[in-house]
């Protein structure tokens, strides 16, 4: 198909694509509510810095999703960034309207929902959350944690401000911190066979551990916590809120 000739072209661009499940989503979205000169298209690109040539070869392009890794390197190429991804420091969705780009983060309403929704369903206490890795994933969830009164720390490969190294989780720490997110890669298709190195052990029933990989169903994160005990949930249900989030900032804005 000639992607050119359609009156409005949406899009996903990251890299690689191969896990996404965007474009059937939203092809099925256009056919199920009759939606008309419409399109979605994966554009893989190899690094951000090849984002104004797409655009260029596109000039009916006027919405963007945004996936790994570039929902931080994405900042310097728009002209706006609303208020809510401004502070999350990250960015998701981009409407481009007159050639103007402005960036919005969906992520934020899809983690939040899909999350108190969890805690409610399994009358969890939560005060506080651990968010496995740093990158433009975690910190929309750690916007989303703290809007809702959260106290967040990040766990990653050293130890910084704010900031648990893996090494240094222990039983008190998995006490304290009830909500454990992974906002990393490892565990999703095809390399199911990798996971956080953390202390599983001392996870227990009163723990929520959330991926935001949703392929593989159950990643060996949540095997391994579920073998302990904890509630799990899958990034599904946010992917599909933050798309449904997407397609009202791309139609109102």
């Amino acid at each position: 198909m000639d992607v050119n000739k359609v009156k409005n072209l949406y899009g996903l661009i990251g890299y690689p694509l191969s896990h996404s499940f965007s474009k059937r989503y939203f092809a099925e979205k256009f056919e199920e509510e009759k939606i008309k000169d419409s399109y979605y298209e994966l554009f893989p690109i190899p690094t951000i810095e090849d984002l104004p040539a797409l655009m260029a070869a596109h000039p009916n392009l006027i919405g963007l999703n945004v996936t790994i890794p570039y929902k931080e390197q994405i900042l310097p190429y728009l002209d706006e960034i609303e208020a809510g991804a401004a502070a999350a420091g990250a960015v998701n969705t981009v409407v481009i309207k007159e050639g103007k780009k402005v960036g919005y983060n969906s992520d934020v309403y899809g983690f939040t929902t899909s999350v108190e929704n969890a805690i409610e369903r399994h009358q969890l206490t939560i005060e506080k959350a651990l968010i496995l890795g740093t990158g433009g994933a975690a910190k929309a969830v750690k916007f989303a944690l703290e809007q809702s009164g959260r106290e967040v720390k990040f766990v990653s490969r050293s130890k910084a401000d704010n900031r648990y190294a893996y090494q240094d989780l222990n039983q008190d720490i998995f006490e304290e911190y009830k909500l454990i997110v992974n906002t990393t890669p490892l565990g999703m298709t095809p390399k199911v066979d990798t996971f956080p190195n953390i202390p599983y052990h001392y996870i227990s029933e009163g723990h929520l551990c959330f991926d935001l990989v949703y392929n593989p169903e159950a990643t060996l994160f949540l095997q391994k916590a579920q073998d302990h005990g904890a509630r799990i949930l899958n990034g599904l249900e946010m992917l599909h809120l933050q798309a449904e989030k997407s397609w009202e900032i791309w139609t109102t804005n």
